[in-house]
């Protein structure tokens, strides 16, 4: 198993970047379970008045999923990789949403502070090296009640869905980096989701670090048991983010 370290990572996402979009569209269900991952945060009356943070937002997949939860929410959208980020900005966006080129990691040099109402990272965690720093950091990111939402491939701990990550690891993902000459990233996205916590451990994690009412929502279809929703608040949840929260 061979994971790639930070900068190349974030080199390999650049040169990625031209074919990524095509390639997540293949997956079924991919952006509606963005969708139904963000509108899990529960913001109430269409975002207004709210600041949100889409942390690694990637092409911006994730960023229209906040948007259409949330379209009157001011929304900062970060990536590390200016590749990425370049793909994102070329979308149609309203003015409320800025991106911003920086690591998860280094947010503050980059000018992104908060508070923000709410915290949504689409498979980034998995990515980062330290991620009870970065769980603490975005937790002081969030204001009194602020909700965090993560949206990640987190295996359950059944073996059967280990067996369908492996067939659609080995069948599809690599096969399919490979054919677009990005080998080294799709082995190291398929691998890390075999080395990454479980959900349950995901989720206790976040608990550890500070977040309180942290719950674990599957999604379905064939990803049922891969990728989950999780929900947490950075002290008492305020009513109006509860709304909507099950989803």
């Amino acid at each position: 198993m061979t994971l790639l370290r930070a900068e190349a990572l974030s080199t390999a996402f650049d040169h990625a970047a031209a074919s990524y979009d095509r390639l997540v569209a293949a997956n079924p269900g991919y952006h509606t379970h963005l969708r139904r991952s963000a509108r899990r945060l529960g913001l109430a009356h269409d975002g207004r008045g709210l600041r949100l943070l889409d942390l690694g937002c990637g092409t911006g997949a994730s960023t229209a999923a906040l948007v259409r939860a949330a379209p009157q929410a001011r929304i900062v959208a970060v990536d590390a990789s200016a590749g990425m980020l370049a793909r994102a900005r070329a979308k149609s966006w309203s003015g409320r949403v800025s991106f911003v080129h920086a690591p998860a990691e280094q947010l503050a040099g980059a000018g992104v502070t908060g508070p923000f109402d709410a915290v949504f990272a689409a498979y980034l965690f998995r990515n980062v090296g330290d991620l009870d720093a970065l769980l603490r950091a975005v937790h002081r990111l969030l204001a009194p009640g602020g909700r965090l939402g993560v949206h990640e491939y987190t295996l359950s701990g059944r073996t059967a869905h280990r067996a369908v990550w492996r067939l659609v690891s080995g069948g599809l993902v690599r096969p399919a980096g490979t054919l677009c000459g990005d080998r080294s990233l799709y082995r190291h996205l398929s691998d890390s989701v075999a080395a990454f916590d479980t959900a349950e451990q995901f989720a206790r994690r976040m608990a550890r670090q500070g977040f309180t009412g942290v719950r674990t929502l599957p999604v379905p279809g064939w990803q049922t048991g891969i990728v989950h929703t999780f929900l947490a608040s950075a002290g008492p949840v305020r009513a109006e983010a509860r709304r909507g929260a099950a989803r």
